[in-house]
């Protein structure tokens, strides 16, 4: 269950919303979501995307040509928009991109590249399909035709080894030890392998960020930061170690993020 924050109110005219796909997709794409002002703001607006182990497709409404493709980032990224936009996303979770598309994740992590260079097909049906104004369902009813008719047609590779490695992290939400942990039956090198393809990055890193939006879906207490019991229950072993890795995810140190 990946998160991205939700604007802060210091921009009341922007708006975030997440809406599920077809029930059919819901084992591909984690959600569709619309980032968009409701007015025109005083002045640009500076959008920062945590880490969050997805892989997202985005583009403007009102320049649907434009669209683009976010990889794997191993901290967060921020993105200066103008004083009015309406962005769509598409959030994959995690490995379904490369399964989709055939595509491999570490060619994308740690950056965003025009989506006509690696998927032209889809790339043009976003051109295409979208304009400004549309309804949230209309939009909702055009991704999922899309993406209906495209899974018909894909052959997944369901190795057994990887998604046990993955299951693994994600039920220890990601506190583990890599190298001793996870033994699904791959060599170190070929967990690498397989994590870089499918994932964008290595087990440790993937780990790393299971870990962090944990802690954000847990919205610590001011009496968990205080006590600093929040580091050593998610397996960090002191408060610099915690704060420098929170802040590398996120942009900014827990305390300010949560409000505190």
């Amino acid at each position: 269950m990946p998160i991205q924050p939700t604007v802060k109110q210091s921009a009341e005219r922007v708006t975030y919303q997440e809406f599920l796909p077809d029930s059919a997709l819901q084992g591909f794409i984690y959600c569709y979501w619309q980032l968009r002002t409701t007015a025109p703001l005083n002045e640009p607006f500076l959008y920062r995307v945590v880490a969050d182990g997805c892989i997202d497709i985005f583009f403007e409404l009102h320049n649907p040509a434009e669209n683009f493709v976010m990889g794997f980032c191993k901290k967060y990224t921020e993105f200066p928009l103008e004083n009015s936009f309406d962005y769509v996303g598409i959030r994959f979770l995690p490995s379904m991109f490369p399964q989709l598309f055939k595509i491999n994740a570490s060619e994308l992590s740690n950056r965003f590249e025009n989506l006509g260079v690696v998927i032209p097909g889809t790339a043009q049906f976003i051109a295409t399909a979208f304009e400004p104004e549309l309804p949230l369902a209309e939009i909702k009813r055009r991704l999922d035709d899309y993406f209906l008719h495209w899974i018909a047609d894909v052959n997944f590779n369901h190795d057994p080894r990887l998604y046990g490695a993955l299951a693994m992290i994600l039920q220890n939400f990601g506190v583990l030890n890599v190298e001793k942990d996870l033994d699904t039956g791959l060599s170190p090198r070929q967990l690498r392998r397989l994590f870089e393809y499918y994932i964008g990055d290595s087990a440790k890193t993937f780990s790393q960020v299971v870990r962090f939006q944990n802690i954000l879906r847990a919205k610590p207490s001011q009496q968990s930061l205080r006590e600093n019991k929040l580091f050593y229950d998610n397996g960090y072993y002191d408060q610099a170690h915690f704060i420098k890795e929170f802040k590398n995810l996120y942009g900014v140190t827990p305390g300010k993020a949560f409000g505190r």
